[in-house]
């Protein structure tokens, strides 16, 4: 494979990567909120939330099937030269497909045509995806110029968001803006592409071997598109926009977390298909199992904090016309440990191994039970049913994943540090629940509450010797000493 980069430093550039896509919004979002109301922000969650379907059909599962397919050639130049033009080729002509269904939709559904030069700028996201080649980036480790290349638009987009957002009325913009943060800097990718894999003309292409694992991918994605972006879309259509408000505020830290969570998974997909290709069975348990460590150590403290912050922190984002979003926040912030989960035995395991079949079926599941449950709690709890409704799936889908991992759970959830958790987060809670009285304001409470919260967490689990934390943070220690002699 070539020098392999850090470890390290992917996960620190994915997780700073993925963060910002959230972190963007989440800056803007107290400005953006008070301005546009539930109902404006509802409109382009609601708007964003259909145009993933759309762009799930033009990506085709090539954003995963990519990865794995790049990372096991990468080093042989021809081969990694002509499976990009093979997939780029077949994502190019399902962009077109997906516009042409977009386009139908639009003219023809009055709940889209009402909204339509909304839903036009957002429909910019299938473009931009298709052109971004963003797995091929991910595939050869490319995490540093993917992160700074990202960062610098969405800085671009966060000062234009203040500039140009002044009203109601503003959400088109809103929504163009958006879409700049996340995507824009794709055009970039594109550029670059050549440099990459060369101008030269490749042999016959073969898009026959790509299908059948590109249609696995594309059932997985379109599964989780539907329990993932299902529930906007069902609050749009059966409730108003202002539902969608809720929810969508609801789950905007939740995603925020899920982002630094699922990070690790997602760096570490290319290496997990190398040790497989190279038969170094030994070292992807090690890592597979470290992976799960690392996610129930962090997922866990931040599930139970922003669980009993949840007011003050909807409240601090959004404003108090966002009350709503309280109770469907505290319901949907057990998924951070459950995605967190599936992420490391879904895309670091099963993928890896060749068994897309068992993450399909794990995600379609998951996305039966979201899609009948929303049908039944929606007209009656609103954003509270949907928030349920996706608890509950993803449940179901680690649930499914464990069955067919079955042989490898008692290695991989052996010996983990269970005790020293939960009496960290006990003694961390217990604090937490004092200064959650304190009569301050939301910010500062948020500010001493973070920093107690998760200082006792880290000191009591290293005080216990938990096994990751005291490593690193003698790591740390070593560092700071050897800087001050």
């Amino acid at each position: 494979m070539g020098k392999q980069k850090s470890l390290k430093l992917n996960f620190i550039m994915n997780a700073i990567l993925t963060m910002s896509s959230f972190l963007f919004p989440l800056i803007t979002f107290p400005y953006v909120s008070r301005v546009l109301l539930p109902a404006g922000t509802g409109r382009v969650s609601f708007a964003n939330s259909v145009i993933t379907y759309f762009v799930m059909i033009s990506q085709l599962g090539i954003p995963t099937y990519g990865i794995r397919a790049c990372a096991v050639v990468r080093d042989n130049r021809e081969k990694l030269k002509k499976t990009v033009n093979e997939l780029l080729i077949i994502n190019t002509v399902m962009s077109v497909f997906a516009y042409v269904v977009f386009f139908a939709a639009l003219f023809s559904v009055p709940r889209l045509r009402s909204d339509k030069t909304l839903f036009v700028v957002m429909s910019l996201l299938i473009f931009f995806n298709t052109i971004g080649v963003e797995w091929l980036y991910k595939a050869l480790e490319y995490y540093t110029y993917i992160t700074v290349r990202s960062i610098i638009f969405k800085f671009i987009a966060l000062i234009a968001m203040f500039v140009l957002i002044h009203d109601v009325n503003d959400y088109v913009i809103y929504g163009g803006i958006s879409i700049f943060a996340a995507s824009a800097s794709n055009v970039f990718n594109f550029i670059r592409l050549r440099k990459i894999v060369g101008s030269e003309k490749v042999g016959k292409l073969d898009f026959k071997q790509h299908l059948k694992p590109v249609f696995t991918f594309f059932i997985i994605s379109c599964a989780t598109t539907i329990y993932t972006n299902l529930d906007n879309v069902m609050l749009g259509f059966m409730k108003d926009d202002v539902e969608v408000g809720y929810y969508n505020a609801a789950t905007k830290i939740k995603n925020i977390l899920v982002s630094i969570v699922t990070s690790l998974g997602t760096v570490l997909m290319p290496r997990a298909s190398y040790y497989i290709q190279q038969d170094m069975w030994d070292e992807f348990y090690a890592l597979s199992k470290k992976a799960i460590k690392f996610v129930l150590l962090a997922a866990t403290s931040m599930m139970v904090y922003f669980m009993i912050f949840a007011r003050e922190g909807v409240l601090f984002l959004s404003g108090d016309a966002f009350e709503g979003a309280i109770m469907p926040m505290i319901i949907i912030m057990p998924t951070l440990l459950f995605i967190g989960l599936t992420n490391i035995m879904g895309i670091q395991m099963l993928i890896p191994m060749g068994q897309e079949n068992a993450v399909m079926i794990s995600t379609f599941v998951g996305a039966i039970v979201d899609l009948v449950l929303n049908t039944i709690l929606i007209p009656q709890l609103g954003a509270n049913g949907a928030a349920i409704g996706t608890l509950a799936a993803e449940l179901v889908v680690l649930i499914v994943q464990m069955v067919y991992l079955r042989k490898d759970i008692s290695f991989l959830y052996a010996k983990q540090s269970y005790i020293k958790i939960l009496l960290a987060l006990v003694i961390s809670s217990a604090v937490a629940y004092i200064i959650k009285i304190l009569s301050v304001g939301i910010f500062i409470k948020l500010v001493i509450s973070a920093i107690v919260f998760f200082g006792i967490y880290v000191v009591a689990l290293y005080l216990m010797k938990e096994e990751i934390v005291r490593d690193n943070a003698d790591k740390v220690i070593k560092k700071v000493f050897k800087r001050n002699k």
